[in-house]
């Protein structure tokens, strides 16, 4: 009765990742009709060691992590400040929880083009705002930095739904008769949550943390949406996919390797793996001391 689900696995998630991990030791193109020669650590040792394209990768892989500190910093804090304020028992708050989440349900594409035509610096409603303080800015067509900067904003704004709903049924778990004694026992409003929400919240945050960490190392879709393929805003994930399917954008462009590109999602996959079983693991001694 397995097999079939095995199998079914195996086609779609195994067998590709086991593929990928193959290729990662040869020159493939990608383009039909290419021989595919076995080079061993060639694409690894080019990736980390070899010549201006490994500074790239090395600047784009600190980048990848500057984005995932960011945005999981400030999408965990932004997260568990909304669920809080909406689950008090106020009218309202439905329609609040609503708004919040409403962006998580659309897809990367169209909330990159939301973000493009409202972030266009030609006449876009941003642009508009800041005209009227006697203000101009590049937005996403600006310097790298400024680019960056707005990809984690929206990063943030697309996937703070989630991180909250997951702190709202945490917070929906914890027993109303916890907060009555603290209150009795003359606790303030800091000492319930430092003493009683936040401690037994911890599930709750050892869920969005891991989410957090993860999702964000391996994002790239927005920008290839917002940015396009420019110096000095890749991330690891964008330039696995540049590199393995041939993106050009203006001046800049990309070969098909999609055996280098193996190696670097592979490489990827490794850094997703050591900061993810480690993250885990602290938090797991966290949970085990806090409730035992």
């Amino acid at each position: 009765m397995l097999l079939p689900g095995l199998l079914f696995y195996f086609l779609i998630a195994l067998g590709p990742s086991m593929a990928t991990a193959v290729y990662s030791f040869t020159d493939a193109t990608g383009i039909k009709g290419a021989p595919i020669r076995w080079i061993g650590l060639d694409n690894y040792r080019e990736f980390l060691f070899m010549g201006r394209a490994s500074v790239d990768n090395l600047a784009a892989l600190q980048r990848t992590l500057i984005f995932c500190a960011a945005v999981t910093l400030i999408q965990f804090t932004m997260g568990l400040i909304v669920a809080l304020l909406v689950n008090q028992k106020l009218r309202g708050t439905n329609i609040f929880r609503t708004l919040y989440f409403m962006p998580v349900i659309l897809g990367v594409v169209i909330q990159g083009l939301m973000w493009s035509l409202f972030l266009y610096p030609l006449g876009g409603p941003a642009a508009k705002l800041l005209s009227l303080l006697g203000m101009r800015s590049e937005f996403l067509g600006g310097q790298p930095a400024e680019a960056f900067a707005w990809v984690i904003f929206i990063q943030i704004w697309a996937n703070m739904g989630t991180t909250m709903m997951i702190f709202i049924a945490g917070l929906q778990t914890i027993p109303s008769e916890m907060y009555e004694a603290a209150r009795i026992d003359g606790a303030n409003s800091w000492q319930v949550f430092r003493n009683v929400t936040w401690p037994l919240l911890t599930p709750s945050v050892n869920t969005n943390l891991l989410l957090n960490i993860i999702g964000s190392l391996q994002a790239w879709q927005l920008f290839l949406v917002l940015v396009g393929y420019r110096n000095g805003t890749q991330v690891l994930g964008y330039l696995i996919y540049a590199t393995g399917f041939g993106q050009t954008s203006g001046s800049v462009s990309s070969s098909f390797r999609q055996g280098y590109a193996a190696a670097a999602s592979i490489i990827l996959f490794l850094l997703v793996l050591v900061i993810g079983m480690s993250v885990q693991y602290i938090l797991q001694r966290r949970e085990a001391r806090i409730l035992g």
